[in-house]
């Protein structure tokens, strides 16, 4: 099994930056692509960035230019650097990691860890 746990949330004023990070612990050899979603109240989970095992990116276009996406493959570690945020990045972030072991999951996922943006 793999376990993810984010760290590194809070409240913050608009315009400041946040760096988020996942811990991967258990079978993180097995573990391909990770991500970080964000969801608020009352909507669906969204992407915010994703990071392949090679090291390919890609990012929401409302983060875009702002967020930084990066990976440590032997710490089994994950960030998401936060600059210039706004009210609107305001949600809960989770961290998401692909299994690629047949024995396990095919996906897992984090706690999740609050980032409130004041205005």
């Amino acid at each position: 099994q793999v376990q993810l746990e984010e760290s590194g949330g809070g409240l913050v004023q608009a315009g400041d930056s946040l760096r988020l990070s996942c811990t991967a612990s258990g079978d993180t050899i097995c573990i391909s692509d990770m991500a970080w979603y964000r969801q608020v109240p009352g909507k669906e989970r969204e992407l915010v960035a994703g990071i392949t095992e090679w090291g390919n990116k890609n990012y929401a276009d409302s983060v875009e230019g702002r967020f930084t996406i990066s990976r440590d493959h032997d710490k089994g570690m994950m960030y998401l650097q936060m600059n210039s945020l706004k009210p609107e990045d305001t949600a809960v972030y989770y961290c998401h990691a692909d299994s690629q072991c047949p024995l396990l999951e095919d996906h897992y996922w984090g706690q999740g860890t609050q980032v409130t943006v004041s205005s």
